[in-house]
């Protein structure tokens, strides 16, 4: 079985849609609260990373651990989910024990399911030894807000954002990376598609609530 942390964002300005995507409820609960709930059914070490604490302290579960994400150095703002990983990622291993693979977790997904999760987590004793990380693939593209990292990347992804690179896609195409088990249907509401369905825009949302996608 292999050691396992949680690590969620919380850190996106929310632009497109208007207002604070971690505080939509979902079902009576903020979104935030829901994504750390979820990941509290993988691991007990579930630490959420923003630029806000005060802003989301009151709805986080008591045994959730807050990270400040801080800006680069001349800049003003979040830098990006990249840069905030990394800093994740810095913070979680000064833990007495470290893990074996940190869950990273976007905090705007209303489907998110343990279950899956857990099914995935459960394939990771069998990655092979290179691969950085294990994450779903779909239309082409790594989905990295909903996946699984070695901490060990840590040195080569500090060197990516220390030569400018802030792009997910970019870093992870010159990484080994494995594949999550993704099923055959390739439906736009497959089981798994669902699982990654993010909110974006008020148009995201009301589908949310209209739609039966859990």
């Amino acid at each position: 079985m292999v050691q396992l942390q949680a690590l969620i964002l919380a850190g996106g300005q929310s632009s497109r849609m208007g207002e604070d995507k971690a505080l939509l409820p979902i079902q009576g609960q903020p979104l935030l609260q829901r994504i750390c709930q979820v990941a509290l059914q993988c691991t007990s070490e579930v630490a959420v990373i923003t630029p806000w604490p005060n802003r989301y302290h009151a709805i986080l579960p008591p045994t959730c651990e807050v990270i400040l994400e801080t800006p680069l150095v001349a800049t003003f703002s979040p830098q990006g989910p990249l840069v905030a990983l990394a800093q994740g990622l810095v913070h979680l291993q000064r833990c007495q024990s470290p893990a074996d693979w940190v869950l990273l977790l976007a905090c705007d997904l209303p489907n998110l399911s343990a279950a899956a999760l857990q099914a995935w987590a459960a394939t990771l004793a069998t990655t092979s030894p290179p691969a950085i990380a294990c994450l779903p693939r779909q239309y082409q593209r790594w989905e990295p807000l909903c996946g699984f990292y070695r901490p060990h990347c840590l040195p080569n992804l500090q060197a990516f954002i220390t030569q400018g690179g802030r792009s997910f896609q970019r870093w992870l195409a010159q990484q080994p990376v494995e594949a999550l088990p993704w099923g055959d249907d390739q439906s736009p509401l497959s089981e798994h598609r669902r699982l990654l369905f993010n909110c974006n825009t008020p148009e995201d949302w009301q589908l949310i609530q209209s739609v039966d996608l859990t």
